[in-house]
């Protein structure tokens, strides 16, 4: 059976702290059918990961091949390892109306932007209030010591500063706020012209019908 919509790609960015993360869990509570795309990556899973559904762990051979076979819709190389977004999957869901989240920097975003997939891409920039509540946020968390929080901190602005490649920019002051600004802009994108594989028959038989009349 045809799905009445095509899935789209939605790819949210933002540097460290901003939220995106925390918004990426809720906007898979409020519709569970979202996926997130799962990375391939040729580093060995840690002792908390499961392969599978953390990400796809392979040989590097394996994931050059791959990119090789265009069958990743991007990679980077990482402190020596390869991460990338496999595509099967993705036109997979894409096909049967499912949309799949990535949680990508903005490298990442602009090789989806111009790939094969380019016209499902929605992609939305998560921009924090200020630097002095980015910097809170990531102490308060309390996942990093004081040089990996100095580390994301110089890596954040020149995440910020490729927030005009974005389709949606929105400045996280208000979690509840923002998530709602977030489901608006995915109801309304499912909407694109796009995203409906039906409107064209649907025209076609608006047009005969209105021949029939004439």
């Amino acid at each position: 059976m045809t799905a009445t919509r095509r899935g789209l790609l939605i790819i949210l960015s933002s540097p460290s702290g901003a939220g995106k993360s925390t918004l990426a869990k809720r906007l898979r509570v409020w519709d569970p059918s979202i996926r997130f795309s799962i990375s391939a990556t040729t580093r060995h899973p840690r002792e908390e990961e499961t392969p599978g559904q953390d990400y796809h762990f392979v040989e590097e051979a394996q994931f050059k091949q791959w990119v090789r076979e265009d069958e990743m819709l991007e990679h980077a190389r990482v402190f020596g390892n390869y991460y990338g977004s496999p595509k099967p999957p993705v036109v997979e869901a894409i096909e049967a109306g499912r949309d799949v989240l990535f949680d990508i920097d903005w490298q990442g975003a602009q090789q989806i932007g111009k790939s094969a997939l380019h016209q499902h891409v929605l992609s939305i920039f998560i921009l924090p209030p200020s630097i002095t509540e980015l910097r809170r946020r990531l102490v308060s968390r309390g996942q990093d010591d004081a040089d990996t929080i100095a580390r994301r901190m110089s890596k954040s602005w020149d995440e910020i500063s490729h927030w005009d490649g974005y389709d949606y920019v929105l400045v996280n002051d208000d979690l509840d706020a923002t998530e709602d600004q977030l489901k608006t802009i995915i109801t309304a994108e499912r909407l694109r012209a796009t995203q409906q594989p039906g409107l064209l028959d649907h025209v076609r038989g608006l047009q005969t019908e209105f021949e029939d009349l004439s």
